[in-house]
C-alpha cells in the first residue's frame, strides 16, 4: 500500500487545493504499487488519474507523462526518499535549498497573492559536490517524482531534432508535476560565441532559452553544470536561483567520515587527521574512501578500521583522480 509519506503528501496537496501535485503523487503511488507486484491496482490508479486530467493537445508529451514512463527514452524516472538533512553542504547552500522547499510547500498561498515560488534552479560547482544529490533531495522533500533528462537521447546529429525533443520534455513538465533534472547542462547551455560553436548548437540553446522563459508549469527545473565559466550569460537571468557548490572543508569532511565510519572505528579515533588527509577531495570522493575502507575491513575479517587503512584509501582515490586527468 501507499507509504506514509505518500499519504501525508496527498492530504497536504488536497488541503492546499493543489490538483496537479495531488495527481502527480497519485501516479507515484501507482508506480509504487506496480513495483510491489500489485499490477491491477496500479493500472486502476493510472486510469483514474488519466480520466481526471484534461486531454493533452501536445501529442508528443503523452508517451513521457503516461504512467511515469518515457517510451521515447528522453526521461528516466525515480521516486527518491532523501531529505535535506542527508546533504552535507555549506550552510548557504542548504539555506537556499530550504527556501525553495518552503516556497513550494506554500505554492497555493503565494499564488493567491500573485506570487510565483522558486522552481527554476541552476546548480554549479566542481564534480562530486552534491548537485545531482540535490535534485533527489528536492524530489524527496516535496514528494515529487524525479525525471532525469537523458542528454544522450536528447541531443542528436540531425538538424532540428534536438529542439523538437526538447519541446517534448517541456510538454512533459506541464503534464506531470515533478523535478526535471538536466545534468551536465553545459552540453546544452555553453556560450554561443565559443570558437567551436556551430549553428545547430546556437539553435538548441536559443530553443532552451525560449522554452524555459515561457514555461509556466508547476514542475521544478533543475540544471547542473561543473563548468559555470562556459555557460552562456543569457541563461542566468532565466533561473530563479543559482546555487554554487564547493569542495568540502575540514568540518564537512569530518562529518562525512563520521556518518559512515563511526560504527567501525575505536572511540578515540583521530577524526581531525582525516580532515587533513582528505583535503581537496569532493564529497563523493570522501564517501567512496569511507566505503572502500569498510569493504577492505570486512573482506579481511578485521574488527575495526585503522588510520593507516584510511590513509591508503585516500591515496588510492587521489591516484584515480590523477589518472583521470592525464
Amino acid at each position: 500500500m501507499a507509504s506514509s509519506e505518500h499519504i501525508k503528501a496527498l492530504l497536504q496537496s488536497h488541503l492546499e487545493r493543489d490538483e496537479d501535485r495531488f495527481l502527480s503523487i497519485a501516479l507515484q503511488v501507482a508506480a509504487h504499487e506496480a513495483r510491489s507486484g500489485h499490477g491491477k491496482l496500479a493500472q486502476d490508479l493510472r486510469d483514474i488519474v488519466q480520466k481526471a486530467r484534461k486531454p493533452s493537445t501536445a501529442s508528443g508529451a503523452v508517451p513521457i507523462a503516461k504512467g511515469l514512463k518515457d517510451s521515447s527514452g528522453l526521461l528516466y524516472a525515480t521516486t527518491p526518499k532523501l531529505r535535506l538533512t542527508d546533504l552535507i553542504a555549506p550552510p548557504e547552500v542548504k539555506d537556499r535549498l530550504q527556501r525553495v522547499i518552503r516556497e513550494q510547500r506554500h505554492v497555493a498561498k503565494l499564488k493567491n497573492h500573485g506570487l510565483t515560488p522558486r522552481r527554476k534552479l541552476l546548480l554549479v560547482g566542481p564534480p562530486g559536490t552534491g548537485k545531482t544529490f540535490t535534485a533527489s533531495i528536492l524530489a524527496g522533500e516535496l514528494g515529487y517524482p524525479l525525471f532525469q533528462v537523458r542528454l544522450d537521447a536528447l541531443i542528436t546529429k540531425f538538424m532540428g531534432e534536438t529542439s523538437a525533443k526538447l519541446r517534448q520534455v517541456f510538454d512533459a513538465l506541464d503534464e506531470v508535476r515533478g523535478v526535471y533534472f538536466f545534468d551536465e547542462f553545459d552540453a546544452l547551455g555553453s556560450q554561443r560565441t565559443t570558437p567551436n560553436d556551430v549553428g545547430e548548437a546556437r539553435r538548441i540553446l536559443n530553443s532552451f532559452l525560449q522554452m524555459i522563459e515561457q514555461d509556466q508549469s508547476n514542475s521544478l527545473i533543475v540544471c547542473a553544470s561543473n563548468h559555470e565559466e562556459i555557460l552562456d550569460h543569457a541563461l542566468f537571468r532565466r533561473f530563479d536561483d543559482v546555487v554554487r557548490y564547493r569542495l568540502p572543508r575540514a568540518a564537512e569532511i569530518v562529518t562525512l567520515f563520521k556518518d559512515r565510519l563511526t560504527a567501525y572505528v575505536p572511540g578515540d579515533f583521530p577524526w581531525d587527521r582525516l580532515a587533513e588527509l582528505a583535503d581537496g577531495l569532493s564529497s563523493a570522493e570522501v564517501t567512496l574512501v569511507a566505503q572502500d575502507a569498510v569493504k577492505e575491513m570486512l573482506i579481511e575479517d578485521q574488527d575495526a578500521i585503522t588510520l593507516p587503512r584510511l590513509e591508503a584509501a585516500v591515496a588510492d582515490r587521489r591516484g584515480m583522480a590523477h589518472d583521470s586527468n592525464l
